[in-house]
């Protein structure tokens, strides 16, 4: 008798226990597989990582929990039977990002395409029906062909669910797209309705019909780039909000986003230890706004010298590039930061620059973030092509925003307020709390020069020497009327305030206001000028 015959009779057959456990060891190394090495190598030279190494930088090491790991799909036409891979094409769960609790799905493209199904739907809704019941974000990676054919309309009924639970979370769970690979068609909905959108360079992209429907149609000829890619979606369109040049940069400024959130509509923004001097006074700043009021500067450079550690955590900077909104810290506590910006179209308020900050606005307000808003708004941009496109409607949007917003609202002066964008731009009118100018504001109904030419506009026709009369009566309106110290007069401004002392009257002004509470009136919700 041969050794391996003593060894296999000697053997002890496995005990139903054990075989349970190889079973269920089994299932689960089939489910961690996906579509298989094959289309794994695939995902990883194209550029993309698979959904579970996406969840793996995404959350703090080890904390990550598999919820409908052997979900599979219920159709049965076109062989589908035949083709079953456990997760459908969905890895869901939740988890820890720098030891707070959030909720995330992570589409396969290696599974049918990442294409969805009714099953990988309900998985999806499983998840975020649980982080409304806990109050926790959902961040969602984004990274499919789209509806699966197969099924037909349980497949378009699965992405309206996925829709619906999107519009009751909004507002109450902060909730981010990042889009690392396809998303086109009704797919596009679902983050569009979310707070805030990343995209990959090269990699991802979004739209409602792809170039060859395009080419068909209106015989356009575009590529998918160009249509729907990172830098399309953030400097032309304003539909994404950030653009990384690689799936580890999103998921790392996914992560530092999430550092300013808090967990839901109820709870206060996540504050850090702090060992910025509050009242640091820095030189530069009394230099920044140029004496010369024609003179454009960053208003970057006057957010980052005030801010924690000089840094400012910008939201689409690449698009409506005349406004700047982000977030910062103030003395170890989050804020949402708006600030019109003098170097490009020399701050004028226009469309969307106004929808921009307007979403943020709210945003911000949804989640008890406070705002700082630094102002130097010449007007609105003037123009017919500002007119036909709606300026009245869009630009009440950020009047309604603000006026709606019941956070703290701290707002600064720094050079030009004109006009209705000096009501708009948080002003005390419209319930901020805390105003403040700098010696430099002018805060009048337009800029010197035309109000000369309107006012004295019979003085001037009459004048031996009209240039040198006009250049008189504009020194004067400068001296009475393009300073902060008429408003300061009438409770407008609460202090004039130098420059170098901003970080340290802000978050005075931010202390003070952290017990705030504010309501508006009763009603089901108000109607925005949409």
């Amino acid at each position: 008798m041969s050794s391996s015959a003593i060894d296999a009779s000697d053997r002890v057959p496995p005990t139903p226990e054990e075989e349970k456990r190889a079973k269920l060891a089994a299932l689960h190394r089939e489910a961690e597989a996906g579509g298989g090495e094959l289309r794994i190598a695939k995902q990883h030279e194209s550029g993309k990582l698979t959904a579970r190494e996406r969840i793996e930088l995404l959350l703090d090491p080890g904390t990550f929990v598999e919820v409908d790991k052997f979900v599979t799909h219920r159709c049965n036409d076109f062989e589908m039977d035949q083709k079953k891979i456990l997760g459908d094409g969905v890895v869901t769960g939740y988890g820890l990002v720098e030891g707070r609790q959030i909720f995330v799905f992570a589409q396969d493209f290696t599974v049918f395409g990442g294409s969805l199904s009714g099953a990988y739907a309900q998985k999806i809704c499983k998840i975020m029906d649980l982080a409304m019941r806990v109050g926790a974000p959902v961040v969602g990676l984004n990274d499919s062909g789209g509806a699966r054919i197969q099924e037909g309309v349980e497949s378009l009924a699965g992405y309206a669910e996925i829709f619906l639970r999107n519009t009751l979370a909004s507002g109450v769970i902060p909730q981010i797209s990042l889009i690392l690979g396809p998303c086109a068609g009704g797919a596009v909905y679902s983050p569009a309705i979310t707070d805030f959108i990343a995209m990959v360079k090269d990699t991802s992209y979004m739209f409602i019909t792809g170039p060859d429907v395009i080419k068909t149609v209106t015989h356009e000829e575009v590529t998918k780039e160009n249509l729907g890619g990172a830098l399309a979606h953030n400097a032309t369109s304003g539909v994404a909000h950030f653009a990384a040049e690689n799936e580890a940069a999103a998921i790392q400024l996914t992560r530092e986003l999430l550092s300013f959130l808090p967990l839901n509509n109820a709870d206060d923004p996540p504050v850090q230890p702090c060992s910025d001097d509050p009242f640091r006074e820095d030189e530069k700043l009394k230099t920044i706004v140029p004496d010369n009021p024609n003179r454009p500067y960053d208003i970057k450079d006057i957010v980052r010298t005030v801010v924690d550690d000089h840094h400012f955590f910008e939201v689409q900077e690449h698009w409506a590039k005349n406004m700047v909104v982000g977030f910062a810290r103030l003395n170890g506590r989050p804020v949402g930061v708006v600030a019109n910006q003098p170097i490009v179209l020399a701050g004028c308020l226009d469309i969307d620059a106004s929808v921009k900050a307007a979403r943020f606005v709210r945003f911000c307000d949804c989640f008890n973030i406070p705002l700082v808003t630094f102002v130097d708004v010449p007007g609105f941009l003037p123009g017919t092509a500002q007119e036909w496109g709606g300026i009245i409607r869009h630009g009440a949007k950020l009047l309604y925003a603000y006026a709606e917003a019941t956070v703290p609202k701290v707002t600064v002066i720094t050079r030009k307020a004109y006009g209705g964008a000096y009501d708009v731009m948080a002003s005390k009118h419209i319930r901020a709390d805390v105003n403040f100018a700098y010696p430099t504001a002018e805060i009048a109904v337009m800029g010197p020069d035309g109000a000369v030419n309107i006012i004295f506009r019979e003085q001037l026709k009459k004048a031996a020497d009209p240039v040198a009369e006009k250049d008189r009566l504009v020194r004067e309106y400068r001296e009475k009327f393009a300073n902060p110290y008429k408003a300061a007069e009438l409770g407008y401004v609460d202090e004039v305030i130098l420059p170098e002392q901003t970080r340290g009257r802000l978050i005075q002004a931010l202390e003070m206001l952290k017990t705030k509470r504010q309501s508006n009136p009763p009603k089901k919700h108000g109607n925005i000028p949409l």
